[in-house]
């Protein structure tokens, strides 16, 4: 399948919402895109037109898309309920309450057939997909039975773009530790990078980019400066079921587009780098 997967270094780099704004520019360019998350864990869902239930970044991500939501897009959806369990939603539908740790240990197996199955449906209907990870790769007290991060890039044999977010600092440290921790045949499926979030002049940056590129020998990508919006992502909030406006969404993804080597993009999703 051609496509590809979007990771980040850490939860809240804006994962979301870079798979929003290239599910964006590639619908505007005529493509059909889809995007999908196997497991997404967030209290924030929303009801399909057959009242199934998907996370409402996946939503997002079907709208700018240009295309209905599908519970394929979001195979499993977790929603916390205190208690250390969960309410478990699988292809849209709402199972019994599940403990984490039983979660982990019993539905691995059966988890990675779902997703599969979910991933081939999709590349059926689709041309390109775009796949959105998870908190970080390199958790490495879960990496052994993980669903949503590099297992899945794996399983799609896509390449991956790692994006991490310089807000708070700390960027140099959490773009090379990934790297880093990654085995070697995952590492080789980062293609890029992008920084996210930027304040201040983009061009004061470009040692930054010339260290990260000469270090890791990952190209950058981009780097996008803060741009404030009421998209919604899974640690948001959303409000009456509605999700952002077309034009807001195309906002946002004009702002990445003007920021990033769109024509780096495109090339890893055509299996060019």
């Amino acid at each position: 399948m051609k496509g590809l997967m979007v990771q980040g270094t850490a939860s809240s780099v804006g994962k979301s919402l870079v798979c929003t704004a290239i599910c964006r520019l590639l619908a505007n360019e005529g493509k059909r895109v889809a995007p999908f998350k196997s497991q997404n864990m967030s209290s924030l869902s929303i009801h399909t037109e057959d009242d199934f239930e998907i996370s409402v970044s996946q939503a997002l991500q079907a709208r700018a898309a240009k295309t209905p939501y599908l519970t394929e897009m979001n195979p499993i959806l977790l929603k916390p309920t205190g208690n250390m369990e969960t309410d478990m939603i699988i292809l849209g539908k709402k199972q019994n309450k599940i403990n984490g740790m039983h979660y982990r240990e019993q539905y691995f197996e059966e988890g990675q057939k779902l997703i599969k199955n979910s991933l081939q449906t999709l590349s059926n209907s689709f041309e390109y997909l775009i796949l959105e990870g998870a908190g970080s790769p390199v958790e490495m007290n879960l990496r052994d039975r993980e669903l949503v991060n590099m297992r899945v890039a794996d399983l799609a044999d896509v390449p991956v773009i790692l994006v991490a977010n310089i807000e708070y600092g700390g960027v140099f440290a959490s773009i090379v530790g990934t790297l880093a921790l990654l085995p070697e045949e995952q590492r080789a499926r980062v293609k890029g990078i992008i920084i996210n979030k930027f304040q201040g002049d983009v061009s004061l940056f470009q040692e930054g980019i010339d260290f990260i590129e000469t270090y890791t020998g990952v190209d950058v990508f981009g780097v996008i400066p803060y741009f404030p919006n009421e998209l919604e992502e899974e640690d948001g909030e959303v409000a009456h079921n509605k999700i952002a406006s077309d034009e807001q969404i195309n906002d946002w993804a004009n702002h990445f587009k003007k920021f990033i080597k769109w024509d780096k993009v495109k090339a890893i999703l055509e299996g060019d780098v």
